[in-house]
């Protein structure tokens, strides 16, 4: 199955979620999986309406709810990137915040 087929599968536009945030949360798994690696650019707003068969503005919008998950940051000119994500130290997780 090739990616496009992938993405397709992925958008539902008959679910109550509006297409954006489902995009949006494709894009968000594909950089949790590595699939969109830090410092490295996501696709662009005409590519990721046409491999998605979204409008361009439904594109736009998933971008910007990337943004403000501050999963990407965007650079006039350049594009939209993924950011770089710390690395959770795991005593952090583990420790309830107690003192003592």
């Amino acid at each position: 199955m090739s990616d496009t087929e992938d993405v397709k599968q992925a958008l539902d536009p008959m679910s109550a979620r509006p297409l954006y945030v489902q995009l949006a949360d494709v894009i968000a798994q594909q950089i949790e999986t590595g699939k969109l690696a830090p410092d490295r650019p996501i696709p662009s707003e005409n590519h990721l309406a046409d491999a998605y068969g979204v409008a361009r503005l439904t594109a736009r919008r998933a971008a910007r709810e990337l943004r403000e998950r501050g999963l990407i940051v965007t650079v006039r000119g350049k594009g939209s990137f993924v950011v770089e994500r710390p690395q959770a130290d795991p005593a952090e997780k583990t420790d309830g915040g107690t003192v003592g």
